[in-house]
């Protein structure tokens, strides 16, 4: 109990109230409940006047009618030829492919051109169908007709009107687009809907065919350049091999009939020569080889081959074999022995001529070939020197001929290509086709009254929230009893309900109204702020006049009366009394006079038995009544005061613009501090708080009358103690 009573006494928050502040700032929404429930009547304030409006709004508006035809982008056009257009190919992930056609669908050119097309530009009604409203020279009307003058900035103005009342809407993850157009006339929509489907594919060709051909021109141009190029450097190639005297002769086409790499005369006599150099070579090793076997004795192959040596030998041998078998039976000196050897030696000889003239022929032979190897060999030294001297002068010849090759080449892709673009700009198909032409609609599509009413009230709801909100940021009065804690750092003492059709005695008179369970709600509180209970000595104040501190006092006076305690109340506002009026008597005696000088309290006082509680007026009111409380007067009052009564309430001045109060507070044990709900600002309530802290005052805590449950926030609770109970105590009464 000392703990608490030491919280509170010193006017610091309690402890549960720092978790219950956390609380509320990490479930913020019991808060937005609550703004909700104060500002409900704004809000639907808000919600009410955006339906209304919306409704007027939506009745008065002209009906318009919206008409969609369908197209279909396809990426790349079909041909009937495999040729590739002039335009680059877009690949299947490239979207700004599409993202070009929908800005083309949206273009200026495209929506003048329509405009053109269906005869807006010098259609009067049209203009006025849309409440275009121009006063300028172009649409000033001679005879019912526009001038023919302004029909360029009409055109553009219709092309504007066309675009305004246009979208286009691409089908999520398809090639098929929806162009939807809306006017006031159904049948209107519909046709510029059609009009604008049908132009966009025109566009499209023609762009096709002027971009086919601007190629072909530029081809064209090409093409000439290329071809005096290739004039030219032929030129150059030919008048070079003539100074230089290279002749090459044509290649020999290849498999698939292309023309085979040119060579030249010396190349193929020098191969021609180099290749009868390595005959010669050989058959002169040959013939040198035969002629060394063959050597002088005529052993060599061609004489054991040559026929007419056989037919000698053989002749011989048979003659030999004949004188063999005539010397067995004669002398050598037989005559036809001799005469055998004469026809053997005569053979002999025939044999050594011919086998001598076969040497001869094989040594002419060997000769021969030599001289002939030398002669080539000769010649192919000759053609050496020739052919590199002729690849010297083609280093040019050759840079010249590959100008003529690139110049070719060149000139025959471009000429293919040219062709190509001829045939294929004839044969291609467009890539844009019509999936729906708009049909007329049969129903406007806005206004639309069920969306305009959704809509409004969600505006008007967040217009409402946002008031609400507003509002409560401005709003600095103090509106339930939890601020008493948070915004002012006061220890909440209890909150006193308004009180209607009654006076704040007649309620107190009642034991079980409304007020006195309040009431003794804040006299138990006032009991754990000291270590005695209930201070003996206390004062009442307020920011400003009319919060309800006469009437605390007065309750709180009543309801320590009635707990068997002997109290007096005394009025300190000796600027503005009022106890004098509760208690029915005058004030011609009562405060003023004791802090005047006069020693008698017992004359001073009155009883006031129909609440039994004793009463001290202000007193006559003094010049200033500042300078009577300076003094120890006050003091030497409380001091005698509590020898004859438990408890003195003093109803003290409010602080604001006054000494009073921080004067009055010093001499009490403590102030009970009211606050008027919804009636007194915040940072006011600050600063008369810092006023009386400056002076050292001791604050108990806060008050908060005026307080009426049902327009603070939901969930709360605080009427269910004044009247738990109540109905069933009635029930049993009756």
């Amino acid at each position: 109990m000392n703990i608490l009573s030491s919280k509170i006494g010193s006017g610091m928050p309690e402890a549960g109230s720092d978790s219950r502040n956390s609380a509320e700032s990490v479930s913020p929404l019991r808060d937005y409940l609550r703004i909700a429930l104060r500002w409900r009547w704004v809000i639907l304030g808000a919600i009410v006047s955006a339906v209304l409006l919306s409704l007027i709004i939506t009745l008065l508006m002209t009906p318009k009618f919206t008409a969609t035809s369908t197209i279909e982008i396809s990426r790349d056009g079909d041909q009937v030829t495999n040729f590739q257009g002039v335009q680059r190919d877009v690949s299947v992930a490239d979207q700004e492919f599409y993202q070009t056609q929908y800005g083309l669908l949206r273009s200026r050119s495209l929506s003048e051109r329509v405009a053109t097309e269906l005869r807006l530009v010098d259609d009067p009604s049209f203009f006025g169908m849309f409440d275009h409203d121009d006063n300028g020279n172009a649409f000033r009307l001679t005879n019912g007709r526009y001038s023919a003058a302004g029909r360029a900035y009409r055109r553009r103005m219709a092309g504007e009107i066309l675009l305004r009342n246009l979208s286009v809407d691409p089908t999520r993850l398809s090639r098929l687009v929806d162009i939807h157009f809306t006017s006031p006339s159904a049948p209107f929509s519909a046709k510029v809907a059609n009009a604008w489907a049908d132009n966009f594919i025109k566009v499209n060709l023609e762009r096709k065919v002027q971009a086919t051909s601007y190629g072909r021109d530029v081809l064209q141009q090409q093409l000439a350049d290329y071809k005096q190029k290739l004039d030219d450097s032929q030129r150059q190639l030919v008048a070079y091999a003539s100074k230089e005297q290279i002749i090459n002769l044509p290649g020999t086409p290849g498999e698939n009939g292309a023309a085979g790499q040119e060579r030249s005369i010396v190349s193929d006599d020098l191969a021609a020569l180099n290749a009868a150099l390595s005959k010669a070579t050989a058959d002169r090793i040959e013939a040198e080889a035969r002629y060394r076997l063959a050597g002088g004795s005529g052993a060599s192959t061609e004489a054991l081959n040559n026929f007419a040596i056989n037919n000698l030998r053989q002749r011989r041998a048979e003659l030999a074999a004949q004188y063999q078998q005539m010397m067995v039976q004669f002398e050598p000196t037989y005559p036809a022995a001799v005469a055998l050897k004469s026809q053997i030696d005569q053979l002999d000889k025939s044999i050594s001529r011919e086998e001598a003239r076969v040497s001869q022929s094989l040594e002419s032979d060997y000769q021969q070939a030599k001289k002939r190897e030398r002669v080539l060999q000769s010649k192919v030294d000759s053609l050496k020197g020739s052919y590199l001297d002729l690849r010297r002068r083609s280093i040019q010849y050759n840079i010249f001929q590959q100008e003529v090759d690139t110049n070719r080449a060149l000139y025959d892709g471009l000429l293919q290509r040219f062709k190509e673009i001829g045939v294929a700009g004839g044969v291609g198909v467009n890539n844009i086709s019509i999936v729906d032409t708009a049909q007329v609609p049969d129903k406007p599509s806005s206004p639309r009254l069920l969306l305009n009413i959704a809509v409004s009230l969600v505006l008007g709801s967040v217009l409402g929230a946002a008031l609400a909100f507003g509002l409560e940021q401005l709003d600095e009065t103090i509106t339930d009893p939890s601020e008493v804690e948070r915004r002012l750092g006061l220890p909440l003492l209890g909150s006193i309900p308004r009180v209607e059709h009654e006076t704040p005695k007649e309620a107190l008179q009642d034991r079980k109204s409304d007020l006195v369970e309040a009431y003794l709600a804040v006299q138990t509180s006032l009991a754990f702020t000291t270590e005695h209970g209930v201070p003996r000595a206390i004062a009442v104040t307020s920011t400003r006049p009319a919060e309800g501190k006469s009437t605390t006092a007065l309750a709180l006076a009543t309801t320590l009366a009635r707990g068997g305690r002997k109290v007096l109340l005394i009025d300190g506002d000796m600027r503005s009394p009022s106890v004098h009026q509760l208690g029915g008597v005058g004030h011609e005696r009562g405060l003023s006079n004791f802090l005047a000088g006069e020693e008698d309290i017992s004359s001073l006082t009155f009883e006031m038995s129909d609440l039994g509680i004793f009463a001290m007026t202000a007193g006559p009111i003094p010049p200033n009544a500042a300078e009577l409380l300076t003094g120890s007067r006050l003091s030497n009052l409380l001091t005698r005061l509590r020898d004859t009564y438990d408890h003195v309430v003093i109803d003290s001045p409010p602080v604001m613009g006054l000494a009073d109060a921080p004067l009055i507070a010093t001499r009490v044990e403590g102030i009970i501090y009211v606050v008027e709900s919804r009636g007194i600002r915040v940072n006011q309530v600050k600063t008369a708080i810092s006023r009386l802290e400056a002076g050292n005052a001791h604050i108990f805590g806060g008050v908060l009358t005026k307080f009426d449950a049902r327009k603070v926030a939901y969930g709360y609770g605080y009427d269910y103690g004044y009247s738990y109970g109540r109905s069933d105590e009635r029930a049993e009464e009756a």
